[in-house]
């Protein structure tokens, strides 16, 4: 290969090496550490050039870029288990398009995406962040965002690298697997995506695993990802995440965030001074920062690795989201009378054979989830978009004229305010004011949330902030007996007419340092005000500790709350069934809420919060027609799902969630997920439930590498509501026939070989049987039935009502080993290999056994 000068990559590689060698110490060093809360530099290498300033954002669900604000909206796509849930090489590849085109446009050079967790247990709360529990599953998809991001010059980041997969404690937990625990769960998807994507970020967990913190971890940082997987990118540690200089050197660490106070600065610089690091180790961790900088094309000289007259033609981002949002619903029950109650058909007689009885004239829909959904979970992920598509505005413009949408919101499930806003009637203001009570800054307020990170409008130093009041009017639309609410930590005084109604301290409820911004405490006040009144005055002054919460980095995040006079939950929930049994069919919104799935927090119980279940068994009853629509991020009980017509899961959808249910519910669009997590019955019949560390700080991975499917499997005593790959979707399919070829390959059983290159290929041959074109996820499965039974490979295939498609599966190397842990290396599953095809783990259609010849 020609690896001249005109070679982009070899030119990267000499610039690289010429501004590393201009650079001394101090200067190295300044690479290796945050310069603020989202950047790395600039640092000056004199006549090599210059580094410029490296930015990094937030996702994995939108892009935030350096302000986390309503005031510098994004675009909200759907979650990540949304993502997962179509089993769509190609929906991940958009998704990361999609946040790359959202990067360039916000300044930002690198996405902290994908997230490649598990899910080992639903308890825990960041769930919703992360595609799948199954390792292949989500290696696949993680591969493809990667993919997607990179096509368009903006870094990729998968995260949290390795096991962190639980909140609880998750800055000191230590989680205890054993190695092929680790290798064939927790390290797969990573090992993919390293080995068939190429990330050039990925960042380092804040656990530790097996008595060592990830930002530190030698076997696994040097010896796996790079040694083994040959990784040669920047390992970034998760925010505050690196403790200590020479642990985190030792460990590999490249980029400690967020600075300019990190491990490594002076702290490191002193190091190689005083002999315990050697400089050549500082120049291999700069080196790697370098690459990254001229891969984005923000190192002087070195051509990036995406170049302009390269890049992806631009995306619709809201339709993008839209289509996204549809196809990752999951139908997972539809069934009334014996026919589907879906899709509705209203203003007429039905269509098709397969629609449900008569049309539909009136929709009564009920639950706050159609009014107010949740387009995303909340944490680090959390973006604001600039508007948010509603399922019940959508479906009112979508519905023919002659078709009813009445609505009844049902009881509010949430156990904290909604930030006041405008539709409450509230018009606010946030102004700085300096250390000397002079104002800095007048800032207008879409709502009563206010959420800076990293720098403050107009450029205000923190250091320079004294305090911020949000200020302006209440007009009240009902009268009665009004709730406001503070939430944040530290000194507030809240003020509303005359009266003076909190005027004190609110203390963080965790030791967590993120959970000042993620989850503070909330404290709610009551206020008697009548509709047709003068505007209230409304003050909340927030007084700000030095560089904000806790000291850690510059942050301002407080938010003023609003309920409207309560109503009996019983009252609103008969007005719900009456509403329904005047109406053709009823439409239920149900979902969590901020506080029951949240990075920082992992969840008590799985049961949807407050009185839903009781809002769904009560219109059920009044009307059996009863479409009920779930809006969350990760299983929740559903002990209504026998006694509904139809169950449809929209997780968080993202902006466009609202177009995406209509188009869905009225058959515009067809829900084309499968479960990427099988979703339990009941909480006692979990087969991995523990988050919680034992008082050693431990957490025992004592389930093996059995979570999810296998796991449920393993136990047997019980089925789950619903099997992982489960979804039905709007036509019928019938498995006609399977060919399988084998491929010849070497066992590299030493892993210097592709563990993802096929061994054999399987063609299965599938026929739409119902009445209108639909999509198909047809699941490859190998392994005898029962716990040792496998995802090893998946293909979407599309076709028109009565015709064929083909679904080509390649079964990679991988699907076929398993780690030896005595021999600490992959070795060939034992044959004749059985591989069974279907559409779900518990629904095959088509078997068959072949003897693989794999050397060991």
């Amino acid at each position: 290969m020609d690896r001249g000068p005109r070679d982009p990559e070899a030119q990267r590689a000499a610039t690289v090496e010429a501004a590393l060698a201009a650079l001394g110490l101090p200067s190295k060093v300044a690479l290796l550490g945050g310069a603020d809360m989202w950047s790395v530099g600039p640092v000056d290498a004199g006549s090599a050039g210059v580094f410029g300033r490296l930015v990094l954002s937030d996702g994995p669900a939108g892009v935030r870029g350096e302000s986390w604000t309503p005031e510098d909206p994004s675009l909200a796509l759907p979650s990540p288990t949304a993502i997962g849930a179509t089993w769509d090489t190609e929906a991940a590849r958009t998704a990361g398009l999609l946040l790359a085109q959202e990067a360039r446009r916000k300044g930002a050079h690198a996405v902290l995406a994908p997230t490649v967790n598990l899910h080992r247990t639903p308890y825990a709360g960041r769930h919703f962040e992360a595609y799948s529990e199954d390792p292949q599953l989500t290696g696949v998809l993680g591969a493809a965002l990667v993919a997607g991001l990179q096509e368009a010059g903006v870094a990729a980041t998968p995260k949290h690298y390795v096991a962190n997969d639980a909140e609880t404690d998750r800055f000191s937990v230590d989680v205890r697997a054993d190695g092929r625990t680790l290798r064939e769960l927790y390290l797969e998807p990573f090992e993919r995506i390293v080995r068939t994507a190429g990330p050039w970020l990925l960042m380092a967990a804040y656990n530790s695993v097996n008595g060592v913190t990830m930002s530190e971890h030698d076997v696994l940082n040097n010896g796996v990802l790079r040694g083994e997987w040959g990784f040669d990118g920047v390992l970034v540690s998760d925010w505050i995440g690196a403790r200590s200089t020479l642990g985190c050197v030792r460990g590999g660490l490249d980029l400690a965030m967020p600075g300019p106070d990190t491990a490594y600065g002076e702290h490191l610089v002193a190091a190689v001074r005083e002999g315990r690091v050697a400089e050549e180790t500082v120049d291999v961790l700069a080196r790697r920062v370098l690459l990254l900088a001229a891969r984005v094309g923000v190192l002087d000289g070195a051509p990036p690795a995406v170049p302009d007259s390269a890049l992806p033609a631009p995306l619709d981002g809201p339709a993008a989201v839209r289509e996204l949002a549809a196809r990752s619903f999951v139908l997972l029950r539809n069934d009334y009378r014996g026919e589907p109650v879906l899709p509705l058909e209203p203003g007429g007689p039905a269509e098709s054979a397969e629609s449900a009885e008569g049309g539909v004239r009136r929709i009564a829909v009920s639950g706050l989830h159609a009014s107010a959904p949740r387009f995303g979970g909340g944490g680090s992920s959390q973006v604001f978009p600039e508007q948010v598509s509603t399922p019940l505005d959508a479906l009112r413009a979508a519905v023919p004229a002659g078709t009813e949408v009445t609505y009844e919101p049902g009881p509010d499930p949430r156990s904290l305010l909604a930030p006041a806003s405008g539709t409450d009637g509230f018009r606010l203001t946030a102004v700085l004011h300096g250390l000397d009570d002079a104002e800095l800054a007048r800032v207008e307020q879409r709502d009563g949330s206010v959420r800076w990170m990293g720098s403050l409008p107009g450029g205000i130093p923190f250091p320079d902030l004294g305090r911020v009041e949000l200020v302006g009017e209440f007009t009240p639309g009902t009268s009665g007996t009004h709730r406001l609410a503070v939430r944040g930590v530290g000194h507030f005084r809240l003020e509303a007419g005359e009266r003076v109604l909190y005027d004190a301290e609110l203390q963080a409820e965790s030791e967590d340092p993120a959970a000042a911004f993620l989850n503070p405490p909330q404290r709610t006040f009551l206020l008697d005000a009548r509709a047709g009144q003068d505007p209230l005055p409304v003050r909340l002054v927030h007084s700000v500790p030095a560089h904000g919460v806790g000291g850690l980095f510059g942050l301002v995040s407080f938010e003023l709350g609003y309920g409207p006079p309560a109503v009996p939950e019983q009252e609103l929930i008969e007005r719900a069934a009456q509403s329904a049994a005047e109406a053709d069919c009823a439409v239920v919104f149900v979902g969590t809420t901020e506080e029951s799935e949240s990075e920082g927090v992992d969840r008590e119980t799985l049961a949807l919060p407050g009185s839903q279940d009781a809002l769904v068994a009560r219109v059920a009853q009044a009307n059996p027609r009863t479409v009920v629509v779930v809006n969350a991020g990760a299983p929740v009980l559903m002990p209504w799902r026998e006694d509904v017509a139809a169950v449809l899961l929209c997780w968080f959808p993202g902006e466009a969630g609202g177009a995406a249910v209509a188009d869905v519910l009225l058959g515009a669009a067809e829900p084309g997920g499968r479960l990427p997590t099988t979703w339990p019955d009941a909480e006692d019949h979990l087969p991995v439930r523990q988050v919680v560390p034992d008082s050693d700080g431990q957490l025992p991975y004592a389930e093996g590498p059995y979570i999810g499917y296998r796991a449920w499997l393993r136990a047997g005593e019980a089925e789950p509501a619903y099997w992982f790959g489960h979804g039905l979707g709007y036509t019928r399919w019938e498995y006609e026939f399977m060919n399988i070829t084998a491929i010849g390959v070497a066992g590299d059983s030493d892993g210097d070989g592709d563990p993802y290159r096929p061994v054999a290929k399987i063609t299965v041959r599938v026929r739409n049987s119902g009445y209108r074109a639909g999509r198909e996820v047809v699941q490859l499965y190998l392994g005898p039935e029962g716990p040792d039974r496998r995802l090893a490979s998946f293909a979407v295939v599309e076709a028109g009502a009565g015709d064929a498609a083909e679904a080509s599966l390649p079964v990679p190397l991988r699907a076929v080993q398993t780690w030896d842990e005595t021999r600490l290396t992959w070795h060939p599953c034992p044959g004749p290999h059985r591989f069974a095809v279907g559409r779900s783990v518990a629904d095959i259609r088509l078997t068959a056994e072949l003897e693989l010849k794999l050397a060991d």
